[in-house]
């Protein structure tokens, strides 16, 4: 059997989530009260910064922190608000969105241009290091 297209499925998962602008993310999070979730690698974070306001969730890890009866789940992800996923370019976080959806999430979107959109749409950023501060409190 041969392996499918990456981009054919980061295509259907697109076509069932909701896929929203840098705009769009950042007023939900300050209008509505959604939590930005940047799912790149820490080291991506270290080199690039992440979201201003935003939580760290690895790939790795986000549905066995999502997952209540998982022994990684996370108290954040309880919250009943809207999580807004992002990844580098959109695959990732549409990829994440969808199965968080298949969950049973049902708020759950992502950024559509994902962190280089978000960065080049002028949306803000803050360094890691500045970051990982904020978080500790």
């Amino acid at each position: 059997m041969a392996i499918r297209s990456i981009k054919d499925i980061v295509g259907e998962a697109k076509a069932e989530i909701d896929n929203i602008s840098p705009e769009e993310a950042l007023r939900r999070s300050n209008e509505e009260g959604a939590q930005l979730v940047d799912i790149r690698d820490v080291r991506e974070l270290q080199r690039e910064g992440t979201l201003d306001g935003g939580m760290h969730a690895p790939r790795g890890m986000l549905e066995f922190w999502v997952a209540p009866d998982s022994p990684y789940a996370k108290e954040a992800f309880a919250a009943d608000r809207e999580f807004i996923l992002c990844c580098a370019s959109g695959w990732r976080s549409a990829l994440s969105a969808k199965m968080l959806q298949d969950m049973g999430m049902e708020k759950v979107s992502h950024i559509e241009t994902g962190f280089k959109g978000w960065s080049g749409d002028g949306m803000p950023v803050v360094d890691y290091d500045t970051w990982k501060q904020s978080s500790k409190k």
